[in-house]
């Protein structure tokens, strides 16, 4: 079974509404969330196959509800209206073609930093970038969560997973706004310890 979890690169962050799509795979299950609504209100997905569905279908006794997964927040109506807005701004603002257009040059730019110090790896997909930076001597982490504070504080804000920086900006992103993140980013992998 192939699952792909899309929580991050769904909705057009590779510029086409889902990675499976992009590259041309077609998982069991995809799961998503996040973009779903805009990050607006919480809201997560899961898509299944058609064999995974008829499985989950055809397992119930005809006296039972197939799949019983009733929860508190299940189909709850303002994240419904949230997500159909949402898509429905996703194609009148054509983002995941922008997306797509922006890639070159988010990956130029983000490769720029792949020279700096203490930066071992630079990788990317999309509008996705991770910068996997050597542990300081103070922990592993640590540099990561130094870089993430600093960049923070100068108005950009990144992720720190341990010691790798996770980049995933807005779909809406524009040439100065790359400029900003790499130079604020550069400027905090310089100075981290």
């Amino acid at each position: 079974m192939l699952i792909f979890d899309e929580v991050i690169t769904g909705f057009g962050r590779v510029g086409d509404a889902f990675a499976a799509q992009r590259w041309e795979v077609t998982p069991d299950i995809i799961t998503t969330a996040k973009a779903l609504t805009n990050g607006a209100i919480p809201m997560g997905a899961v898509m299944v196959s058609e064999k995974i569905y008829d499985a989950c279908m055809n397992a119930a006794p005809e006296e039972t509800i197939e799949l019983f997964h009733g929860y508190t927040y299940s189909g709850h109506p303002v994240a419904a209206a949230a997500a159909l807005a949402t898509l429905d701004i996703y194609r009148d603002e054509k983002l995941f073609e922008h997306a797509r257009e922006m890639e070159t040059e988010w990956e130029d730019a983000v490769h720029s930093l792949a020279s700096l110090p203490n930066v071992i790896d630079v990788r990317n997909t999309g509008l996705i970038a991770g910068i996997q930076l050597a542990p300081a001597s103070q922990g592993v982490g640590k540099r990561g969560y130094d870089i993430f504070t600093r960049s923070f504080y100068d108005g950009v804000l990144v992720r720190a997973s341990g010691d790798i920086i996770a980049m995933s900006p807005p779909l809406i992103l524009e040439s100065k706004h790359i400029d900003q993140a790499i130079s604020t980013l550069e400027k905090a992998i310089k100075n981290a310890i």
